[in-house]
């Protein structure tokens, strides 16, 4: 699903919201949530999932054409963790996936 396609949905669900009011709402949402992660936070969103902030240590890389070492800083990256409801709401989906799959072999 891609960010106007949430909108997209979210327009249709709430009628009472316009397509435009609906692509501010998730705009100021994400907006929110990448400047909280910006600043070190920690995002939880309870049922869903959380998000924070992990440090890759500096580490020493090769350069593939030339094949010297090449030192490749710290980086702070966003890291997902899904919530339980979420995880099981998705291994609930592929096992009736792969039922239906096997079921469609036979």
């Amino acid at each position: 699903m891609t960010r106007s396609d949430l909108v997209a949905l979210l327009a249709d669900r709430f009628g009472q919201l316009t397509q435009r009011d609906t692509e501010f709402a998730v705009k100021t949402i994400l907006d929110a949530m990448s400047d909280a992660l910006a600043r070190g936070h920690r995002i939880e969103i309870r049922g869903f999932g959380s998000f924070q902030v992990n440090r890759r240590p500096p580490r020493m890389g090769r350069n593939p054409r030339s094949g010297e070492q090449v030192l490749i800083p710290e980086k702070l990256v966003p890291h997902f963790k899904p919530g339980k409801a979420l995880r099981e709401a998705v291994d609930a989906n592929s096992s009736a996936a792969a039922d239906y799959a096997a079921a469609a072999k036979v």
